[in-house]
């Protein structure tokens, strides 16, 4: 520990905030992403601003634990910017993979009803996390939603169908994005943005709340780790081409002795 932390912290099992505002002691004036940033999202030992470190009372394993802090605090900030209420409904794209899988589980523990876009395969367990609906990733979202149809968008993929989750929102409906794996450039008829009224929130820095609240779902076991596979961390070049496969539902996970 640093002089200036509380020594009642040695000892503490923690959660670290990868969205990172404070280091050794000054201020970001733009915040780093831990591992991306800076050094430490692959290593045995690293270090981060006593702020930064979440204390976690949990019966879930480290390597369930692992699984949460970076997916599940992006869900939570979409969440959070694009203010999902009880009720609503909730289109989430990309739906198997990190993010997306956090995403539908904490919007259903806000009491959302859930859609998700996945593959045929993956739809089983994808349903099993709390979706009211699934929609495959080669049907016709219109067709298959109807327009008007969608509360809040939650987008992780981007791509050329980008332009049908603007007509199945709802008039003042809110679209929250913070992925483009399907395509970074999209078409936008402005004419769509304004005659709907329709609010657009890009996602990366966490709102100062997300994290802490993030901590007590966990805790409430309202959230459930989704661990796909655990490789050994001198292994990490077979875990990175298990991620490039796209077959796992969930997180890849290192292990660190």
């Amino acid at each position: 520990m640093g002089k200036n932390v509380d020594s009642a912290r040695l000892g503490q099992r923690v959660i670290i905030e990868p969205c990172i505002t404070k280091v050794n002691g000054e201020t970001l004036d733009t915040p780093w992403y831990f591992g991306s940033e800076c050094n430490g999202g692959f290593a045995r030992y690293t270090k981060v601003s006593s702020k930064h470190a979440y204390k976690i009372q949990s019966s879930y394993s480290d390597i369930e634990l692992a699984s949460f802090p970076c997916s599940y605090s992006t869900a939570e900030n979409l969440l959070t910017r694009t203010n999902v209420s009880k009720g609503e409904t909730v289109l989430i794209s990309g739906a198997s993979g990190g993010v997306g899988s956090a995403a539908i589980q904490l919007a259903h523990a806000r009491g959302a009803n859930v859609i998700a876009i996945t593959s045929p395969s993956k739809a089983e367990k994808i349903q099993s996390l709390g979706v009211s609906k699934v929609v495959y990733r080669d049907e016709n979202l219109i067709e298959a939603l109807g327009n008007n149809s969608v509360d809040v968008v939650i987008d992780l993929v981007g791509g050329s169908s980008w332009g049908d989750f603007l007509e199945v929102l709802k008039p003042k409906g809110r679209y929250g994005v913070s992925g483009a794996i399907g395509g970074a450039f999209v078409e936008l008829d402005l004419r769509t943005l304004y005659l709907k009224d329709l609010s657009f929130f890009g996602c990366t820095v966490l709102e100062s709340e997300v994290f802490a609240n993030l901590i007590k779902r966990i805790e409430n076991e309202e959230i459930k780790p989704l661990v796909s596979k655990v490789f050994e961390l001198p292994d990490i070049v077979d875990a990175q081409k298990e991620f490039l496969t796209k077959k796992h539902i969930g997180k890849i996970v290192l292990k660190v002795d």
